[in-house]
């Protein structure tokens, strides 16, 4: 009798088990989810500081006075244009700041999460951001 009741709890355990698997995968995708979401932003703002500072140098002042300064509204359209490029247009370009000869690109966006709807009480999505920048050198 012992050994039946035995078998019959671990019998009763299994689709805890099951049930637990099923959550702990649901979480690992929707952080996979997540991570790769931000390491795309982090590469796309890399490339939009990169062609911010490119294309955002004031050729005025680099031909007349042979001086390395930026264009902010030339460097925001490079970044943009970027963004654009690779199908980021619901990213947020939160800021973009151009000082001297440097860019500065933040991006944020807001990643939603596969499985974590099904949970009560548990966010839709999260917000990731990525940062990056560039600076014009002389060779």
């Amino acid at each position: 009798m012992a050994e039946r009741r035995e078998r019959g709890s671990s019998l009763m355990l299994m689709p805890a088990a099951v049930l637990v698997l099923i959550v702990l995968g649901a979480i690992a995708v929707d952080q996979s989810v997540v991570y790769t979401r931000q390491r795309e932003l982090v590469a796309a703002a890399e490339a939009a500081a990169n062609d911010a500072a490119g294309y955002g140098l004031d050729r005025d002042a680099f031909y007349a006075h042979d001086e390395i300064a930026l264009d902010e509204p030339r460097a925001r359209a490079a970044a943009l244009a970027a963004l654009r490029a690779r199908g980021l247009d619901d990213a947020v370009l939160v800021s973009l700041r151009a000082s001297g000869d440097a860019v500065e690109v933040v991006l944020s966006t807001d990643v939603p999460y596969l499985f974590a709807k099904a949970v009560p009480g548990a966010p839709d999505d999260v917000r990731v951001r990525a940062e990056a920048s560039a600076e014009l050198r002389r060779p």
